[in-house]
């Protein structure tokens, strides 16, 4: 069995499993990271996003062979203690309904909000068309990176 060393979180990891293993697989069942969800398996709903860097990607899409010497961010590692400004700012605004997708949705605010400190509804609307929410939170999720943003230019 191949050997794959990867940072996730800021710590390094060197995961026994198959190269061809979804990134996902090893953060929910090797590392027990949870926060990204299995959704629809083929990289369209967001339920699953991390940051490779400072980008927000799809873990059901990347395999470990791929994801070999790179880091990782997952929703558990933005901020331990719960107190980045899009986690704030998604419960100011009551975001989250059933929750399912919101580590994926924070994490690609997140990711717009390093690549564009003050971005418009247009900006926020182009970033958020690949995250699917079933309850339909969208005008909120807006407020909500309009508020983190606000509070990293602070």
């Amino acid at each position: 069995m191949p050997r794959v060393a990867l940072s996730v979180n800021s710590k390094p990891y060197i995961l026994t499993a198959s190269d061809d293993m979804p990134l996902l697989w090893a953060l929910r069942d090797i590392l027990g990271l949870k926060g990204a969800k299995y959704g629809c398996g083929i990289g369209i709903c967001g339920a699953c996003t991390i940051l490779e860097g400072r980008n927000a990607v799809r873990s059901c899409q990347i395999s470990l062979a791929e994801a070999r010497g790179k880091a990782y961010t997952t929703i558990e590692g933005l901020s331990p203690a719960g107190d980045h400004p899009c986690q704030r700012a998604w419960i100011e605004e009551d975001v989250a309904q059933c929750g399912y997708c919101q580590p994926g949705m924070i994490l690609t605010a997140a990711a717009l909000l390093a690549r564009s400190p003050n971005p418009t509804d247009a900006e926020i609307d182009m970033a958020m068309s690949g995250s699917v929410c079933r309850c339909g939170t969208y005008n909120r999720m807006r407020r909500a990176i309009h508020r983190a943003a606000e509070e990293e230019r602070r």
